[in-house]
């Protein structure tokens, strides 16, 4: 069994309810969604063709009690699937970042799903799958990534038409970097008391975009 892997590295978390947590990351290749802000996009193409077993040793020389799947988009590639099993076997705390584009309904129920509703100004909100948001549990968590007044807005409503803040065990709004006004959008969130984690990308604040932080 093998996958397209772009990197595998180890850092801090910088994102979500794990933030600041030291973290080993497996970046497999591949994404069918063309985000306007993507930070990754080096993950479209490339990367190399390695078995689940290099992928899982090379994990365990961390020795890292956390372990997130990210992309690119994971579930492109099915045997993310299994290595997400595997890890979980192995007793890591898996979480998955994905995209939203994906069916989820295979995702091992012991895996912490991060998943994305891309607003408007992402230009990929036509693929947001909404048959995911019912299979959404308290272990996972949505993610909002805006760059405006209107995605703000829109989130909003998504979180009110789906009880998100009742489905889930948190639910992220974060600025687009460099675009959105950090400042700006904490006050929309407090003006409004929205039920929502604020977060910025701690590994960017740190590092800027270099590549395996």
């Amino acid at each position: 069994m093998d996958l397209r892997i772009s990197e595998v590295f180890y850092s801090l978390q910088g994102e979500a309810r794990s933030v600041g947590r030291p973290t080993a990351f497996i970046r497999l290749t591949g994404c069918p969604q063309r985000c306007v802000w993507c930070d990754t996009e080096y993950a479209f193409h490339g990367g190399e063709k390695r078995s689940l077993e290099s992928v899982l040793a090379e994990v365990r020389a961390f020795s890292a009690a956390y372990v997130t799947v990210t992309g690119g988009e994971p579930l492109a590639q099915p045997n993310a699937l299994l290595l997400m099993g595997l890890l979980c076997d192995e007793g890591f705390s898996v979480s998955l970042e994905t995209g939203g584009a994906m069916d989820i309904a295979e995702v091992d129920p012991r895996v912490s799903i991060v998943m994305d509703l891309k607003a408007p100004g992402s230009g990929e909100r036509h693929n947001n799958r909404l048959e995911n948001i019912p299979l959404l549990a308290a272990k996972d968590q949505v993610k909002f990534v805006l760059a405006d007044r209107r995605d703000y807005d829109w989130a909003r409503m998504q979180m009110d038409q789906y009880q998100l803040a009742d489905r889930v065990g948190d639910v992220l709004f974060s600025p687009v970097f460099g675009q959105l006004e950090p400042g700006q959008l904490a006050d929309w969130i407090l003006q409004d008391r929205l039920p929502v984690r604020f977060q910025l990308q701690l590994h960017k604040l740190l590092w800027q975009d270099s590549r395996g932080r």
